[in-house]
């Protein structure tokens, strides 16, 4: 629930009277503001401990008890309510509150007494609470700050610097620092904002910026890596190009609202499968590099734990983790060998496989999906679905136009020359059947004898080296003949 949702419940929960109340967030400053503001309105009153400052007045802030143990703020509640009524008694801090132990079972027993006071305790936590509470009173969950509120703050925490500062920043361009900043507390997104202001402006380019904010706030990030995305040539895979283009114009400010208006998700991903070599990685370092979005691997290696339930529990963390880093690029490399199983695992891929599904058919926040796949036969049928993705694309070797390009980007890169129209041509004939890390590897060999031996590159040495390499195409021409003929009947062609 947002800020206004868990406002109204609270309030309709303490003027009820209910005993015990578990406030599940991890933002106590922003529940505490929402207790506050309760307390003013209604004029109840609420107390908070700490283990800094014991019990304070919520309004007045004046201390109560100064006593800042667990313990000791029970005692307090135990003597105080033997002489009042309607009174409302707020956590900050309570360790264990998972666990039975002495605390929680002394709070039990306070709870009990409290129904015949109307009164109420209120445990402000961001852990589960042991199931004797949660029989015992109601647990509210207050979400992270959605759209709306992050833009308000946005706004409001941009407005007092606007006579002081340059600020380029249009309505829509708030609106998609409000989407960028979604997964974060309304602290953090103070922290960054007042970073932004604290260099003198806010321009047009700290928006793009602000999407690689979250990389700092999240170094450690479990079964994730952040991959760097760097120099990125997308050679070739024309009709790949054309759509990713399309789906590009959805991502401005108007453009997404429409899309909410009218019940539309963002795109969810697409599945590239193809030849082994041929770009299907490069693909999705491009497509973060083009979009200006942060670039993730999930690896299901990585989530895979030894002991039961650890492998479902860590693959949900990781994708709840990318939701959070959101607006960005998940790219999951050669999922068949995550999701392919084996007769002893008991279930564990079934059930990831069931997980992963139920996250990319659910999943409402800005993560575009990449998976990459080398081995179609090993592939779940569950994941070939229609709708489970976008599109599904297949990288084929590449044509007579894409190995043109890729061996003038590597000839660029590598060896810094340009070789004549004719030559070119003698050299996409005689790499029919070359992959695009075939030509890479032989030019890139090439690049390595002229630093190691010194050696002049003429048009000799260059047809040498690709006539001494044995493409895919030929090494193993079965297994690339039934990935083609798979492909052609199940996929749209990438080229």
């Amino acid at each position: 629930m947002n800020t206004i949702e868990v406002k109204n419940e609270l309030t309709k929960y303490l003027i009820a009277r209910i005993p015990f109340i578990s406030f599940n967030t991890i933002e106590k400053i922003r529940a505490l503001n929402i207790l506050k503001e309760i307390a003013k309105e209604k004029s109840i009153n609420i107390f908070t401990f700490s283990m800094t400052k014991g019990f304070i007045n919520i309004v007045s802030e004046e201390v109560v008890s100064n006593d800042i143990s667990v313990v000791g703020a029970l005692d307090f509640i135990s003597k105080d309510i033997k002489t009042k009524e309607n009174m409302t008694y707020v956590f900050l801090d309570f360790p264990e509150i998972d666990e039975e132990n002495v605390n929680t079972r002394y709070l039990c027993d306070l709870i009990t007494t409290l129904e015949e006071k109307n009164s109420s305790i209120i445990v402000i936590s961001d852990s589960n609470v042991t199931p004797m509470l949660q029989r015992m009173g109601i647990t509210i969950n207050l979400d992270l700050p959605d759209q709306n509120e992050l833009l308000t703050v946005i706004k409001d925490y941009t407005n007092a610097y606007k006579n002081s500062i340059t600020i380029e920043w249009t309505d829509d361009d708030f609106y998609d620092a409000s989407i960028i900043l979604l997964g974060i507390t309304l602290v953090e997104a103070k922290n960054v904002i007042s970073a932004l202001i604290a260099k003198g402006s806010l321009l047009k380019e700290d928006l793009v910026n602000l999407k690689f904010t979250k990389d700092q706030m999240f170094s450690n990030i479990n079964g994730l890596e952040k991959i760097e995305v760097g120099d990125i040539s997308f050679s070739g895979l024309n009709n790949l190009k054309r759509w990713l283009d399309d789906k590009k114009k959805l991502q401005t400010p108007s453009k997404k609202e429409e899309m909410k208006k009218r019940g539309i998700r963002p795109p969810r991903g697409i599945l590239i499968v193809g030849v082994p070599g041929c770009g299907k990685s490069l693909s999705a370092k491009a497509i973060a590099k083009n979009w200006e979005l942060p670039l993730y691997l999930l690896d299901f290696a990585t989530v895979q734990g030894q002991y039961v339930g650890q492998s479902e529990k860590q693959l949900k963390e990781a994708l709840e983790m990318a939701e959070r880093v959101s607006p960005c690029v998940l790219w999951v490399d050669e999922i068949e060998k995550g999701l392919s199983g084996n007769k002893g695992d008991s279930g564990v891929t079934q059930r990831m496989i069931g997980q992963f599904l139920f996250w990319l058919q659910e999943c409402k926040k800005e993560v575009f999906v990449v998976a990459t796949a080398n081995d179609v036969n090993s592939l779940p049928p569950e994941l070939l679905r229609k709708g489970r993705f976008d599109e599904m694309f297949f990288v084929d070797l590449p044509t007579d136009v894409e190995r043109n390009e890729i061996i003038t980007y590597y000839f660029r890169k590598y060896l810094n020359i340009k070789v004549s129209d004719v030559f070119m041509n003698q050299l996409v004939k005689i790499t029919d059947g070359f992959s695009g890390a075939d030509l890479e590897s032989s030019i890139r060999d090439i690049a390595y004898s002229v630093v190691s031996d010194n050696i002049s590159i003429t048009e000799q040495v260059i047809l040498n080296k690709f006539a001494s390499t044995i493409p895919l195409a030929k090494s193993s021409p079965e297994s690339i003949e039934k990935i083609r003929a798979w492909g052609k009947d199940k996929t749209i062609s990438a080229s």
